[in-house]
Formats: structure tokens, sequence, C-alpha cells
């Protein structure tokens, strides 16, 4: 056999998604859950978040209605900062549902979030996106609908996300209804809604009624949303406007303090925890005031930063255990969970990105984080979305898949009639018990090298990421969209048309 042909059996090899990963859904969490708190520990976070919602206060900026929501559920508000009862806040929180579901344009695709259920998204906001060929460079739409296609095939990702890049290209009032629309086009899994106003959040909305029913999104929610208290210690108008919408719609929302410890918080672990906790609460308990029972994920996103210079720093220790704690908070109330991803502060596919990523990622699995966004594609602190970065992520996510399974204890895992037949010194390569499990046995990961030097030299001596390149490249090349009804997307189209012209 000639290189060449070599190199084209590596290659056809390399790109065969095998049909049983293909089956693959939501890996459920089988195992005891990471808990670094004891009950006292979780008892003294919580009574010291309730004193910050009682005594120092979360503010509602610029939004009189949301002031005059709270003040008429028996909040205290002065000049714009919400004073909570401790009672109160645990009436309200105690509204939201311990889990829901939220709908897929595919039933089969639909997402169970809370439990013990996971649930993978991409990276979320980068404006700039990183390939091999082209390096860094700013998002457009095309991008975006890249992403998207990519999402829709890998069968570790549940979900589509929401702004998995931001597609510069675009006019800014407008490009919320291409990203959502972009969603609805090219995959059928759920995918979340804008929260750059109240009126894009409107606009999602009406998207989702078209798409499934506005009698049928109020039964089950078509969008989950990302709304981020700007930490320390306050909602502004733009979160709360979508936070109205969404609620008085019946819309799912992952309320999350994005807290950056020595900057946006203090620099220990207990400090920030507090922090957010009480940020968390806050968001929650207006969400119910707005509309008992709408379902919300509890969310925690944290980050260090280097002391020294100020840029943010992940996989770090600190970070793993605010994580792991805010899971126990989260449990503590009974509600699902948002916290992890692929987190990296490097610009490229490389060996930092890898090992930040993986640190980042295990505590949040082993927490039981029942939503998981930045799950696949972060590069630079999240400015980026890597190409390369996101098909190598959602290896590691396949991995994570096998991983949750659990023990199989069954009397053929046990295979003792194995044992027996192979004598001292002998090998299982052959038996009846290894031909039966052989393809499902180990995940193969088909993006790491595991061959000896000599044959790796002969492939071309590839590294990961320039396999990564040719992966998502074939993907790309072989995705077909799922059909889409005629009606709905003339339908959709025609929204689109009316509210650009409207907004520009």
């Amino acid at each position: 056999m000639t290189r060449e042909r070599r190199h084209s059996r590596r290659r056809e090899e390399t790109e065969t998604i095998s049909p049983e990963v293909a089956k693959i859904t939501q890996p459920i969490h089988k195992y005891p859950i990471l808990e670094l708190l004891n009950p006292e520990a979780v008892q003294t976070i919580h009574e010291k978040s309730l004193e910050v919602l009682r005594d120092i206060g979360i503010a509602f900026l610029d939004d009189p209605e949301a002031q005059a929501i709270l003040t008429a559920h028996g909040v205290t508000v002065r000049d714009q900062i919400a004073y909570f009862d401790p009672d109160l806040i645990m009436e309200y929180v105690g509204k939201a549902p311990a889990q829901f579901t939220q709908l897929a344009r595919n039933p089969a695709n639909n997402v169970q979030i809370g439990g013990n259920a996971l649930t993978f998204a991409p990276v979320y906001g980068p404006p700039f996106v990183h390939d091999l060929e082209r390096g860094r460079r700013e998002a457009t739409l095309a991008d975006f609908h890249n992403f998207v296609k990519l999402a829709y095939q890998s069968p570790y990702l549940h979900h589509s996300g929401g702004t998995i890049v931001e597609p510069t290209d675009e006019p800014v009032p407008t490009r919320h209804l291409d990203m959502v629309f972009a969603h609805i086009k090219y995959s059928d899994k759920a995918f979340m809604g804008s929260v750059t106003s109240g009126l894009n959040a409107e606009d999602s909305v009406r998207m989702a009624e078209i798409l499934f029913g506005a009698e049928k999104i109020r039964e089950m929610p078509a969008l989950v949303s990302l709304i981020n208290a700007s930490s320390p210690r306050r909602f502004d108008d733009r979160m709360l406007g979508s936070m109205k919408v969404y609620a008085h719609a019946r819309q799912a929302m992952l309320i999350s303090p994005f807290v950056l410890s020595g900057a946006m918080s203090p620099v220990t672990a207990a400090a920030t925890v507090v922090q957010m906790n009480a940020e968390t609460l806050a968001g929650i308990a207006f969400t119910q005031m707005i509309n008992p029972g709408c379902p919300v994920i509890y969310g925690s996103f944290q980050a260090t930063i280097d002391l020294q210079n100020g840029s943010p720093t992940f996989g770090t220790p600190e970070a793993q255990i605010a994580l792991a704690m805010s899971a126990q908070m989260a449990r503590f109330y009974n509600l699902p969970f948002r916290s992890g991803g692929m987190f990296t502060s490097s610009k490229i596919p490389d060996a930092q990105s890898a090992y930040e990523s993986v640190l980042a990622m295990l505590p949040a699995i082993n927490s039981r984080t029942n939503f998981i966004l930045h799950a696949a594609g972060w590069l630079e602190g999240g400015l980026v979305a890597g190409y390369e970065k996101f098909v190598l992520d959602c290896e590691v996510l396949g991995m994570y898949h096998k991983y949750l399974e659990g023990v199989d204890l069954s009397d053929e895992a046990f295979a003792m009639d194995s044992i027996r037949e192979v004598p001292p010194g002998g090998h299982h390569l052959g038996t009846p018990h290894t031909m039966r499990h052989f393809r499902t046995a180990f995940y193969r990961a088909e993006l790491f090298d595991a061959n000896s030097a000599e044959q790796w030299r002969e492939m071309g001596s590839l590294d990961s990421a320039q396999r990564a390149n040719a992966k998502y490249k074939k993907l790309l090349r072989q995705y077909e969209a799922p059909a889409l009804d005629e009606g709905v997307e003339e339908a959709l189209k025609d929204f689109m048309a009316r509210r650009k012209r409207e907004l520009r």
C-alpha cells in the first residue's frame, strides 16, 4: 500500500461518524455527587446570602416597572436598591419548578433540564472566530450558520444554544432575528432567545409562537434565555426588560451572575458564593413575582483573575471549588443548576486550552450541573469561538457521556465465562465476550491519535488541531438541513421582514 493510499484510508476512517455514536442522548448522572460543604456550611452560606439581600440589597437599575413589581410584592426599594425580607425570598424562590422540559422542533430532541439529566450547549457570545487557515477574525452570520450546523450534527450537544457567535456583519438592531431564525432553520434542537433588550426578547417569543404555537409554549417552554446579573449586586434595564417579557410568556430563564473573583466579588470562594447566591435568588424571586411557576435555572458563572495583570483565568482550583459550592446551593433550593464550560484563556487550540478546559469541565460534571453552556468552542476568555476547538471539545463531551453511563454490574458485565475460558498468560482479544462488545466497550476518540510513532509519521504527522480542522470541514460539507414546514418558514420570514423594516 502506498503512503498516499494509507493517508486516504486514514482520512476516510477519521471522517466517519459511527452509527452507535449518533444514537446517544442526554446523559443521566448516576454517581455520587461532589459535595465540598457539610450541611452546616450550606446553611451558613444561605443565611449570609439572606443578610446581603435584607441589609445590603440588589440594584434593579433604570426600570421603574420592575421596581414597582418588587414593591407590590413586599420588597423595599430605595434609590433603586431592593431589600428583600428573607421569608419573602424563600416564598417566591419556592414557587420555581425543580425541573422542566424544553421544547425542540424535533420532539425527539426535547431536553430535560433538572433532576439527574445533563444538557450540553455550545459557546455563547464571542465576537470573534478562529480557525487554522484564517486565524482570529470578526465573526459573521456565515460563521453563525456554520456553528449551528456543527452543533446540530454533534450527538454530544443536546442544545443549539443562543448567540454562538456575534454576527458583526449584520446590523445590531436586527441581528437577533437572523440568529433565532438560523437556530430554527438549520437545526431541530432546542435553542435560546435574545436578551439584548425587551423588544428583542418579544421578537424571540413571537418567533417561537410561529414555530410551536402560542398555547403550546405556555404549557412547555420553547426558549431558555441567559439573564446575567451585572455583578456586583445589580440587574440592569436590558436584563430586566428581557426578564419581564420571558416571565410573562412563561419562557425559561437562566439566572446567572457573571463574576470574576477579585474584581466583581471578593477574592475568597466563600464570599464569592455568598454574593452570587444573593444575586441569583433576587433574580429568581423577581421572575416568580411576575409569573409564579415560571421555569428558571439557578446559574453561576465564576472565574478568577490574575491579580498582577487583571486578566481572567480559567481552570483554576479556586473556580472549581466555587462551582461545586454553588451547585450545592442550587440543590439546597431544589432548582436546576447551570455552570461550567470548556473554559480557557488560550488563544488557540493548544495544550493550555485542553488542560484548562478539562479542569474547568470535570467539576461541573461531577457536581451534576444540569445545564452547561459554553460546552464547546470557547477560546480566549470567551472572546473567540474556535472551529477546531469546537469539534475537539465535542470529542471530550463524548468521553463524558461514556463516563456518565455508570458502572454495569450485570452478569454479562462480570464475564465469568470469559475469565474461565482464558488460561493464565492468554488473552481476551478473540473471546465471544469481547466479540460481543468490541464496538461499544471503549470510547474511541476519533481526533486523538493512539497509533505508533511510525504510523503517525506515515499518516502525515498531524496534531489534534489539524485533524480537527479536517473534521469540521467534513461536517460542514456533509451537513443536510432538517426539514422545516414551508408555511412556518414563510411565516417566520414575513415576520422578520416586517420587524426589520420597523427596526431600521
